[in-house]
């Protein structure tokens, strides 16, 4: 049977979308589609009747991606579908069959295992300064993903072949006693940590039959986003969940794979055709996102890689490019119109952020609207300089992840009187009466010129721009409910300011400008990647960085203090060519 649904689907993307019955392996580059891919099959099973709604699970891996999943599945009819998290499914279940399987609430999960160690720490009378703490805290998760013990983990730590390194600051066994105190923490305090969730609900289906009955007779059609990063206890818990059926999806991209330092695996995605015989393989690579010359150099930092696509680009040059800039390879030059990829070096850190704020200076007064402009970084602490420069310029700008939209104080006395407001017979346009809620929060027509100000009022205002969003027919009453469903699944409105953000933070997003900064040896990629799989991990992640950019990517680099520093070897083997080296 066929369906409207698919209609505006490429011939790659629909014949995925046509294979309602698993398992189906989906490989898919980035810009190809695979979110609208991955929808429109959910949504065409519902509509034939192959998939019962609720009885379909699409899991991802943050709360945002899950939010976006569920609005874009309600859309396109298939509402009943539950697009959930791994830990917020797991934790759906082991909250239902505690107390039927062991008595009493559920453990309750702490908000972060900091405090927990420093406790643990403590106790041993140990001190340990803020960054170790949080190297063991990382170390705890990623054991406890890969499905080690302690013994199985301290035999990773003295192994002779690629032992496990130990956080600067401690021992080896200083480290197990930490762990085991923590553990031992806790315990005493009848709290679970994050892992702990998705281990005792993976133990509770393998070991209760009917927990597992109950779970596998709601669930049978399984969708699996962002495949490349499932960890062993994930697919551990993903098995249980399946028992002996096969009717799952999952949707990846090797190249994608930034999250092996946490314990993910692009192993899975890769070998899914051998753990599932008789798998449908489909490959999307068809890229809808970039222009050519960011997709060619995109393939060409990746190519040979394993699990690597090849893009093909579906999108012309960049408005405004010269013909005869060679595409891809162009250093920028002061004076000639932007090649769609440039990259250029600096001496030092305050010359390249001057730069790139000036530079994002223009394009925002050359038409380009600040939203759709990003500076990307590998580490966080490289955000500080660009970001005062931009202020200095009086450029609004925001850190992706530093304060959750909905965590804002002006957004949450907005969302609280705007639900009150529905309460409220009001015959006035909905537009004049968002308006005057958001008045009443600090709003008005006019933006102020910068600093906290500025912020508040492009949080503000971002809400006005959603509502411009809404289909004909939004009454208050469903405004307000659209609001809260998006702060508890974390998916944010678009705000007009620049984005700073992280490499890591920003997968998964785009925008039509990039600034990707310190493309330097020793900061991309990392100085601590001191071996091939390391380098192939930071490799991927600027291939995350290119292909982000959809008209534009601009590359920069330092020397850095007494000019140290050469330029990232990712740059050549893109085949960009650095300007003022």
């Amino acid at each position: 049977m066929s369906s409207d649904l698919l209609d505006g689907l490429d011939p790659d993307q629909r014949e995925a979308a046509e294979c309602l019955r698993g398992p189906v392996s989906v490989l898919a580059g980035a810009g190809t589609g695979k979110t609208r891919t991955l929808t429109h099959r959910i949504a065409h099973g519902v509509r034939v009747g192959a998939y019962a709604p609720e009885r379909v699970l699409a899991v991802t891996f943050t709360r945002k991606a899950a939010g976006e999943l569920q609005s874009r599945l309600r859309g396109l009819g298939a509402a009943g579908v539950r697009a959930q998290t791994f830990h917020g499914a797991a934790l759906a279940q082991l909250s239902f069959f505690w107390p039927q399987l062991v008595g009493g609430a559920a453990p309750q999960v702490v908000s972060g295992k900091v405090p927990v160690v420093s406790q643990a720490v403590e106790s041993l009378g140990l001190r340990l300064p803020g960054e170790t703490l949080r190297d063991i805290a990382a170390e705890i998760e990623w054991r406890k993903v890969s499905m080690l013990d302690l013994d199985a983990y301290a035999a990773k730590l003295v192994a002779t072949r690629d032992p496990r390194p130990v956080p600067a600051g401690v021992s080896a066994e200083q480290l197990l006693d930490i762990q085991e105190k923590y553990a031992a923490v806790l315990t005493e305090r009848r709290q679970i940590d994050f892992e702990d969730v998705l281990v005792l609900t993976t133990g509770m289906l393998e070991t209760e039959p009917r927990a597992a009955v109950q779970v596998r007779e709601r669930y049978r059609f399984f969708t699996v986003d962002e495949y490349q990063d499932v960890s062993p206890l994930q697919h551990s818990l993903l098995q249980v969940w399946l028992g002996d059926r096969d009717e799952l999806c999952v949707v990846g991209d090797a190249s994608q794979t930034i999250y092996s330092f946490a314990g993910a695996s692009s192993s899975y995605l890769l070998r899914f055709g051998r753990e599932h015989p008789g798998a449908r393989e489909f490959r999307l690579e068809r890229n809808y996102r970039s222009t050519e010359p960011i997709v060619r150099v995109a393939n060409q930092l990746m190519r040979g890689r394993p699990g690597a696509l090849t893009l093909r680009a579906e999108r012309g040059a960049a408005a405004g490019t010269e013909a005869s800039v060679a595409p891809g390879v162009a250093a920028a030059t002061p004076g000639r119109p932007a090649a769609p990829v440039a990259a250029e070096w600096f001496a030092n850190e305050r010359d390249e952020a001057k730069a790139v704020a000036g530079a994002i200076r223009d394009s925002i007064a050359g038409g380009v609207p600040a939203s759709e402009i990003a500076v990307l970084y590998r580490a966080n602490a490289q955000s500080a300089a660009i970001e005062g420069e931009l202020q200095a310029l009086g450029v609004s700008a925001r850190v992706h992840g530093a304060q959750r939209f909905f965590d804002r104080a002006e957004v949450r006395q907005a969302v609280m009187l705007m639900r009150g407001q529905a309460k409220v017979a009001d015959d006035r346009p909905l537009f004049q009466v968002v308006s005057d809620v958001l008045r009443a929060c600090g709003w008005n027509a006019t933006p102020p010129e910068g600093g906290a100000a500025r912020e508040r009022w492009d949080a503000l205002n971002a809400i006005l721009t959603l509502l411009d969003e809404q289909p004909a027919g939004t009454t208050m009453q469903s405004f307000s409910e659209e609001l809260l469903e998006r702060s508890r699944a974390h998916h944010e409105p678009t705000v007009e300011s620049v984005t700073l953000s992280a490499v890591h933070s920003a997968k998964g997003l785009e925008w039509q400008l990039v600034h990707l900064i310190g493309m330097s040896e020793g900061l991309l990629p990392n100085a601590y990647a001191d071996d091939e799989s390391a380098i192939d991990e930071e490799r991927r992640l600027a291939y995350v960085a290119f292909t982000r950019a959809r008209d534009e990517l601009r590359i920069s680099g330092t020397a850095g203090a007494g000019s140290q520093r050469q330029p990232s070897r990712f740059v050549a083997e893109a085949g960009v060519v650095f300007g003022g080296t």
